[in-house]
């Protein structure tokens, strides 16, 4: 469970790791021995913020949908937070389905991947607090209990082909920056199949 003490060291500025720039579309894509790329499919990376980021749960849970979808693709989520806090996340989220789950306790791939920490107004600003709230009403997604993790770090995600070159890039220009992940599979060349119609709600929201 995640203790006061944790809860309070979330917010401190993590130490500094060299950061590196984000590998750009038509680049090869950065290799590391703890982020293998398969060679007979695409991939798409999700790099997340902190578990317990109502952000970070919408990502994954729209990566997890995805990756039922599209078996064609490999997905990756990869996490920053603990090993034994990104399990206890996964799960209380829904699970990872399909995905692969990478942690990147030191942030070296977060790094290599171009990936910095952020600022005040990238997390605080008054329009990441409106849509903190927006998506607590609308979807019923609300911040967690933050065991290990920076909320001062950036996430993004990256969509790479079978030759390991970059197809499409987001570095999340804030903490509310949920990235297209369809973007993403459009810049595989995948042909995104159609949304099925939202349910109607229930709980009296509009």
């Amino acid at each position: 469970m995640s203790t006061h003490s944790q809860e309070l060291d979330t917010p401190k500025t993590p130490p500094a790791k060299e950061v590196i720039r984000p590998p750009q579309v038509g680049a090869k894509a950065p290799v590391h021995p703890n982020l293998a790329l398969p060679t007979d499919k695409p991939t798409i990376i999700v790099f997340l913020r902190h578990c317990g980021c109502p952000f970070a749960e919408k990502t994954f849970k729209n990566l997890t949908s995805l990756s039922t979808q599209y078996p064609e693709v490999h997905f990756v989520a990869v996490s920053h937070s603990s090993p034994e806090a990104t399990e206890r996340w996964v799960v209380h989220v829904g699970g990872n389905w399909e995905v692969n789950v990478v942690v990147d306790y030191e942030r070296e791939l977060y790094g290599q991947w171009g990936l910095p920490i952020s600022n005040t107004w990238h997390v605080f600003s008054p329009v990441t607090l409106y849509n903190t709230i927006k998506l607590a009403r609308d979807e019923h997604i609300w911040n967690r209990p933050t065991e290990s993790g920076s909320r001062w770090q950036t996430g993004g995600a990256f969509a790479i082909d079978q030759e390991g070159v970059v197809r499409w890039a987001r570095v999340a220009a804030s903490a509310d920056d949920v990235p297209d992940l369809e973007a993403a599979l459009k810049g595989l060349g995948v042909k995104v199949k159609p949304k099925p119609p939202p349910e109607p709600r229930t709980d009296g929201f509009l």
